[in-house]
């Protein structure tokens, strides 16, 4: 479900990764952004790092999932679940998910943004062969840990899935009450309000998280330490200095276009293939979680 979204709505993300990296670039619009890439870089430009991308998707929701519902079997046990233990397994699984696929998140968000057309100076070119050769130039030029820049946003982003599964099941619920199954239009409109909601709260850090993943920036010598509270708080502040408080939500258009109609078209083949498999197995699908 999540390769066969991200895949239709790829171009988004690659003018939200732009807008928030590249703060001096003054298209703002998604299709003058997305226009602008084609022109200057091919016609394939807002496609690139896609394997690199799909590969870390693959990886990331493959954990998420797996300890999300694994937690929850053990949990739950065949009781009713609620919003609040919803909330806890989401942290819990995406506090997982970020320790272990951070480093594929900052390589493939280098890949992603090699070649482009920068208008900000400060940004450092990279030359990446690929994955392979990626992680080796990062854990020679800057270290080891330089494969886990922005985890501490991440961890603090880790509420975002946490509050998009808080609603997603929420709505999942009450409307089970009322019909049997969900049907295809229900898992894409509750899936949709729900990762909305989700994006436009923890957006800012998100827009810390990439810059920090991207790690080509020349900073300050008293902010080199990537990843720690007091940089994370110093490129918020500095967003907003130089750009005001919406200068924290720059992208937030392809943020949102990408990530909920990706999130409600995930959920739509994710409830599907489920019920599907269940049918094939021969098993009834539980309608309550």
């Amino acid at each position: 479900g999540s390769v066969t979204a991200m895949t239709v709505f790829f171009p988004l993300d690659t003018a939200r990764l732009r807008l928030q990296v590249d703060e001096k670039r003054k298209s703002k619009t998604t299709p003058a952004v997305l226009l602008e890439i084609i022109k200057e870089e091919g016609l394939l430009a807002p496609y690139r790092g896609w394997f690199p991308v799909i590969s870390s998707l693959c990886c990331s929701n493959f954990v998420y999932f797996y300890t999300f519902n694994s937690l929850k079997a053990l949990w739950v046990k065949g009781q009713h679940s609620t919003t609040g233990k919803d909330l806890v397994l989401g942290v819990v699984a995406g506090v997982a998910n970020v320790l272990l696929t951070t480093p594929l998140w900052v390589v493939n968000t280098r890949l992603k943004l090699q070649g482009a057309k920068f208008r900000n100076e400060d940004i450092v070119p990279t030359n990446y062969k690929g994955i392979i050769d990626a992680f080796h130039q990062i854990i020679r030029d800057e270290g080891v840990l330089a494969l886990w820049n922005g985890t501490f946003p991440s961890l603090l982003l880790v509420f975002n899935p946490a509050i998009q599964f808080m609603f997603y099941e929420g709505f999942k619920r009450k409307l089970l009450k009322k019909q049997l199954q969900l049907t295809s239009l229900d898992a894409f409109v509750i899936g949709a309000i729900a990762k909305a909601v989700a994006t436009t709260l923890t957006y800012p850090l998100q827009t810390v998280q990439s810059i920090l993943r991207f790690g080509r920036h020349r900073l300050n010598p008293e902010n080199r330490t990537l990843g720690s509270l007091r940089n994370v708080l110093y490129l918020l502040q500095q967003r907003v200095r130089r750009f005001g408080l919406m200068g924290l939500y720059k992208g937030l258009e392809a943020k949102l276009l990408q990530t909920v109609l990706t999130a409600a078209l995930m959920f739509l083949v994710y409830e599907k293939l489920t019920a599907a498999t269940f049918t094939v197995m021969g098993l009834k699908h539980s309608r309550r979680h």
